[in-house]
């Protein structure tokens, strides 16, 4: 959902920094009642996502069928005004806009699951568990890897990570992998707003020219301010126990450190097409998707001779075990790991950024941005915009405000940037590293679970935007 609100450089990386969603329409809808009965559908529709603990309803299905009925309300709405051909121009940018976002995610959940396969995750929990790190250590170490990686590598692609890291370590220890989770979201959130690479908004900023590279920087103590505060305060609530389970030794599938580092070439390659060919970066992850296809093709056309070298050895040593083992061992198959990735996530993601889309198209983002910035104060507004994208997302907040583009200080630019990075950590359905883990995780992070933390989340927040206005205050007297 947002952050993304899929954060690789990653998602974060982003997508292109052209307008996720249509700009208003021709007509005016928000005073109709095809605009009010679209907004009960995406209210009833979300309600429905946010019961899915309760009501076991994949959180897909409740926003597919209401991005179906926002767009054919406004498709019949635009027929009968006698402009039969606006609103397809209209759908087709804003799918074109999602078909980047789904396949950038799709290659990095490709190379995540195809990590697993290759037991890399399983081999970090082993070295954990033989390191003797406690759930209090594990808690802290997850977490600050997550702050300090998705600057890079995207918040999205971090929280991933993270979680899996988690999972396999705490194993079936529900409470301390919600907990977890939560820290997770959190910390990955607030490292993508310091970097332009680390979340959608920051790179949509960037790109428009209103920030400055460098200037994402100084946002670096308030974004670690709004997460330390609510991290320390559920740090009292982490187990202090160490993680069950037998100590292992687990070894590495053939081609595991080498897939991990086609990885990160394929991170560099995103990277590259974006800064230096002006390219969407989605295609540097689908060129990556080769280079994963390629070495799939390699391991598979080398297997029986690497077969035939390991059952030389074993039967050298008399290992029976180990014969047993490469008895069972099949081909690697990228496909298989494309199957596996997250779909209930990325059909989620389709049906958000429809309805949200629709939304906006109708001019009900374009009526919220004029309200905030010209009945109001910026710095009001950008505080309660970051609050408010924690329901709406990220993504049409911060577009709706670059195509608002209010004259606003570097500081008042600087805080939407943090607030709209922070905010959607104050729901699980708030940013895409919480819709990702509500999926990967499923029965262990949840969006009640998340919900109970809000209260020191939003403290968090208060502390960061406080700490930002204060450090950064000679920001605000630099207009662009």
């Amino acid at each position: 959902m947002k952050r993304s609100k899929l954060g690789l450089l990653g998602l974060g990386l982003g997508l292109a920094p052209a307008p996720v969603f249509a700009a208003s329409g021709t007509l005016d809808l928000t005073t109709s009642g095809v605009g009010y009965i679209a907004l009960i559908i995406f209210t009833l529709a979300y309600l429905l996502v946010m019961g899915e603990e309760k009501l076991h309803l994949r959180k897909s299905k409740p926003v597919l069928v209401a991005a179906g009925i926002i767009w054919a309300l406004i498709g019949w709405h635009y027929v009968q005004a006698g402009l039969p051909y606006e609103t397809a121009d209209a759908f087709k940018h804003t799918l074109l806009e999602f078909a980047e976002l789904m396949l950038f995610l799709l290659v990095a959940m490709t190379y995540i699951n195809a990590l697993e396969e290759r037991r890399a995750f399983d081999a970090l929990r082993a070295w954990l568990v033989r390191k003797g790190f406690s759930y209090p250590a594990l808690f802290w170490i997850t977490g600050l890897l997550a702050f300090f990686l998705s600057p890079i590598a995207d918040n999205l692609t971090t929280a991933l990570l993270m979680c899996a890291v988690v999972m396999k370590v705490a194993e079936h220890d529900s409470k301390f992998i919600g907990l977890s989770c939560v820290n997770i979201v959190l910390a990955a959130n607030a490292g993508g707003a310091f970097s332009p690479f680390g979340d959608i908004t920051t790179l949509m900023v960037w790109q428009a020219g209103v920030i400055n590279f460098q200037e994402f920087f100084v946002l670096f103590i308030p974004a670690a301010v709004s997460y330390l505060v609510p991290a320390c305060a559920m740090y009292y609530f982490v187990p202090k126990t160490k993680p069950g389970g037998v100590i292992e030794n687990v070894e590495l599938k053939r081609g595991a450190i080498r897939i991990a580092c086609l990885f990160v070439f394929t991170v560099i390659t995103a990277v590259c097409f974006k800064t230096l060919l002006n390219l969407p970066p989605v295609m540097g992850m689908m060129m990556g998707l080769g280079y994963l296809q390629f070495f799939g093709y390699f391991l598979r056309m080398t297997l029986p001779g690497s077969l035939a070298r390991k059952r030389a050895k074993a039967e050298q040593r008399g290992d029976q075990q180990a014969l047993k083992r490469l008895g069972g061992v099949v081909p690697f198959d990228v496909f298989s790991r494309v199957q596996r990735a997250e779909w209930d996530t990325l059909l989620f993601f389709y049906g958000v950024v429809m309805c949200v889309g629709g939304l906006g198209y109708m001019g009900y983002l374009a009526v919220l941005s004029n309200f905030l910035y010209l009945d109001w104060n910026a710095t009001g507004a950008n505080i309660v915009l970051g609050l408010l994208s924690a329901v709406i997302d990220n993504i049409p907040v911060m577009f709706a405000v670059l195509t608002m583009m209010p004259d606003m200080s570097h500081g008042h630019w600087l805080l939407i940037t943090l607030t709209a990075g922070i905010g959607g950590s104050l729901l699980s359905v708030g940013s895409a590293a919480g819709v990702a883990l509500m999926g990967q995780a499923r029965g262990h992070y949840t969006f009640f679970g998340h919900l109970k933390w809000s209260p020191v989340i939003l403290l968090g927040y208060i502390a960061g935007v406080a700490v930002h206005l204060w450090l950064n205050a000679s920001y605000f007297a630099i207009h662009s």
